[in-house]
Parts: C-alpha cells; structure tokens; sequence
C-alpha cells in the first residue's frame, strides 16, 4: 500500500478516538517493512502504525494489551482498523537508550548517568520477563510461540545463510557446521525458559521521556531463557559497553531477579557464554540480510563491531567442543571490515565522502558499503583503448606515457567534461543537503588504463574544487588506496 493510502487510514482512526490530524509525518525505517508515522492532533501526539504482516500486528497488539494492563511502561494503542493492518499507539517521543550511549562514547567515557539508565532498563527487564510471563497469551506469539531447539537453529542458519556464505573466502565444511549448529541448540535449548523472552532488548527500543524508561518492538517476544535479553541489551555491538560495566550490570540484574526466582536455579551463570554467542551470531546473521543483501547503511557501518565483539569473547571463551563453528569464527576476524568504516559513514558526520572506484567489468560492479545502492558508474570502453598498443601493456592509467596518450584524444575530453558537471551538480547538492555519500565508478574491460585515468583525474580533480570533502579513490584491480581528509 502506497504512503498516501495509509495515510488516509491512519486519518480516519484518528477522528475514530474523536482527534483531528493536523499533521501526518513519516518517520524513518527501522530494520522492518513496518511503516511508522508521527501523528499531530488537535490533542497530542500519537504513532500511527501499518504493516501487512497481520500475524504480527496481532502478536504486538495482544502483548501491548496484556503489559499495559500490568502496568508495565508500553505503548497503549488507540485504534486499530478492521483489516488490522494499521493502529494508532503511545508517542513516547525520539529520544532513546542509544542516543545516551551516543553522547557518552563522544564524550569518551561510559558515565555513571547511562549506567543508572541500564540498570533502570534491567529492573524493568525482570518485571517484563517474570510478571508479564504470567497469563500471556503465547499463542498470539509471531512467529513461534517458544524460543526452543528450533528456534535455536534458525538462527544459527540465519547466520551462516546471510554472513558466512555470501563472504566465499570462509572455508567451511557445511554438514561438520550442521552438527555443530544441532549439538549447540541441543545443549542451548535445556536453559530453564518459563519466562517472557522480549527477543529484541535493545537501547534503541527502550525510549526516554520526562526521565522515565518506556518500551516497544517487543512484537517479536516468546516463551523462552533469561539469558538472551540480558545480552541483547548489554552486547548490543555499537553501544561498545565496557566488559567491566557489562559484568557490574550482570551483577545487579541477577539481583533484581532475586525477587522472583534464584539465578542459580536456572543455571543463569551457565549459560551466559552460549547466549552471547547466540546473539551475536544472530545479529550478524540480520547484518548480512539487512546490509550486505538490502544494502542498509545501518546494519553494514554494525558490522565491524560485530566481528570485534565476537572475536573478543571468543578469545575468552573458545567453541572447542564444537571445532567447525570454532574453525569459522577463527576466520572472521580475516574479513575486510575496518571499525574505521563507521566513523567515514556514520550520520553524525556532516562532511561528505565521494568514493572514486576504478575497476573492470569482466570483475563486477564494485560494492558501495555506505548502504546507499551504488552511484554513478560510467562506461570508458567507448573510448580509444591504451590497451592495444603492445608499449602499454604493461603501464596503467597513472604512468604519464598512458596519461598523454589519452589526453591526445579529443573523445576523452568530451567525455571528461560530461562527467565533471554529472558529478559536480551532485556533489553540490548533497553538500546542501548534508549527504554523507556518494560513489563515482569507472569501468574499462581490464581495469587497468582507462578507468585508472579517468578515476586519478577526477580524484584530483574534487580535491581542488572541493577541499571541504572526504575523498577515497579505490583503484580495485590495481589494489592501490588513497584518501584525502579535509
């Protein structure tokens, strides 16, 4: 359904709770196909909501429903159309967990202040997970009323689907894995799991208003272990808690669950290792679906942290009982995702970053990891080829022999021109609209003259009509990197 259709939806439930719209404002995407929009009444504020996965409405609706009534801090929802596709719910404004670790990892430090708002977030956790466990209706849970074996496996296999396959230069044996993935959620799966399992505890679904903690995305919550929230809250990659802090926040929360049941008695202790695997296995599994397939700058600029915290707890905490799943995470620290990644694309940065390729199509296209879906790719294979000439064969796009040959050739020049005002107009216009990203490729049959040329020249070209910009030239098949930082 298109916006405007939902729109008129999202309208017509709110004059149903006797509200008059004044402004209908979509807010941006989070990892889901849920379609969120800020409501403006005559009144206040509220979410209006579409999704067409009904199944899933049903599971949020049914769950807010049953925590509000307990008192617990979620949304309360409004309206809800016949279709159930659309409902209105809580405003409970943009402010979240995660932008206070934001604010506290720019001012290089973990501050008492966001520690109190963790341990506020773990005491609500323990009420969500032993009071709102009773009397839950886990049959309205989406998609599986129980995080069990199964469960378990799936999201082992969402991760070697979505990570380790699409990286080919991980060398595994698939059915060793397979036993290793079984054997795992075999021992995973008799962690005590009569509780509510929130499955996706994390700063950014804890919201902060007037100094009060409140919680959403919770849709995708089951019968299930202790452990995995705890986990997901303090192992969530980017937030970069301090292991010292993440055990002192173990500590309280194990505290706090005192008042319902001993954390001995469920092996809490025990199973902790596993889950954080578990997780992090799970979230890059989402990181290579959501970025590396969907191409979403969030998820890829997660990636390195990711690979970090993994590789950090598996030095503390080898898989040697199961030595093919050990054997593949020894190899993910090989991948070429730099934590330098994040800090070129993150959306704090107002400064643009032109990304300048040269490469060769019998290779591929190369990858855009901002997330953004390429750029321009322009085709040099129209134009004379130095290539043929036996004096070149072994010379690129950077030797001056090949430089002066090209810039004798009026065709070149054409094509020079165009380029420089495609790419200028939108350089210009995304500094206004403070862009982070763009990317300028180059493509010749080798890779080796002709795009090298034209990606040097407009490399060095943007550094002097725009000194204010980040520049990364990226010859692919000549392996060779520059940068230039403003």
């Amino acid at each position: 359904m298109q916006p405007p259709e939902i729109q008129n939806i999202l309208a017509e439930l709110t004059h149903s709770i006797n509200e008059t719209p004044v402004e209908i404002l979509p807010i941006a995407a989070s990892g889901s196909a849920r379609q969120y929009y800020r409501i403006v009444t005559d009144k206040r504020s509220v979410i209006g909501t579409y999704s067409e996965n009904t199944e899933e409405n049903e599971a949020f609706l049914a769950f807010s429903k049953h925590f509000h009534d307990l008192g617990l801090n979620v949304p309360e929802v409004f309206a809800v159309n016949k279709e159930r596709t659309c409902y209105l719910q809580s405003d409970f404004g943009d402010d979240n967990l995660f932008a206070h670790v934001q604010k506290s990892l720019m001012a290089g430090s973990f501050g008492e202040t966001v520690i109190q708002l963790y341990k506020t977030a773990l005491k609500h956790l323990v009420k969500f997970q032993c009071v709102g466990h009773q009397g839950l209706d886990y049959s309205k849970a989406y998609p599986t009323p129980s995080f069990d074996r199964q469960a378990i496996l799936d999201d082992l296999n969402y991760f070697k689907y979505y990570f380790v396959k699409p990286h080919e230069e991980i060398d595994f044996n698939e059915t060793r894995l397979g036993k290793d993935f079984e054997a795992l959620a075999e021992f995973v799966s008799q962690a005590p799991c009569d509780f509510f399992m929130y499955r996706d505890f994390q700063s950014r679904n804890i919201m902060v208003k007037d100094n009060e903690l409140y919680f959403i995305d919770f849709q995708g919550g089951r019968k299930g272990p202790l452990n995995y929230d705890v986990v997901s809250l303090l192992y969530q990659v980017k937030a970069q808690i301090p292991q010292a802090v993440r055990d002192e926040l173990v500590q309280y929360y194990k505290q706090e669950l005192k008042q319902f049941v001993n954390p001995e008695e469920v092996k809490f202790d025990l199973y902790q290792p596993y889950f954080v695997y578990l997780r992090l296995l799970q979230v890059l599994g989402a990181y290579g679906f959501r970025g590396l397939i969907q191409k979403k700058s969030h998820f890829i600029e997660s990636i390195p942290y990711a690979l970090k915290e993994l590789k950090t707890w598996n030095e503390k905490h080898p898989l040697n009982d199961y030595p093919e799943l050990q054997h593949v995470l020894s190899q993910l620290s090989t991948l070429n995702y730099p934590l330098t990644l994040n800090s070129q694309l993150s959306t704090l940065n107002s400064k643009l970053t032109v990304t300048i390729n040269s490469f060769s199509f019998r290779k591929g296209y190369p990858n855009d990891f901002s997330g953004n879906g390429g750029g321009f790719v322009f085709d040099c294979r129209a134009l004379p080829n130095p290539g043929r000439e036996p004096e070149f064969k072994t010379k690129t796009g950077r030797d001056w022999e090949v430089i002066d040959y090209l810039m004798a050739k009026p065709p070149v020049h054409v094509f020079l021109d165009h380029v420089k005002g495609i790419v200028n107009q939108s350089v210009e216009n995304y500094k206004e609209r403070h862009f982070n990203n763009l990317m300028v490729s180059f493509g010749c049959t080798g890779g080796q003259h002709r795009s090298v040329f034209f990606a040097q020249t407009i490399y060095e070209w943007l550094k002097k009509e725009h000194p204010d910009i980040h520049l990364i030239l990226n010859h692919i098949e000549r392996k060779i990197k520059e940068e230039h930082n403003p």
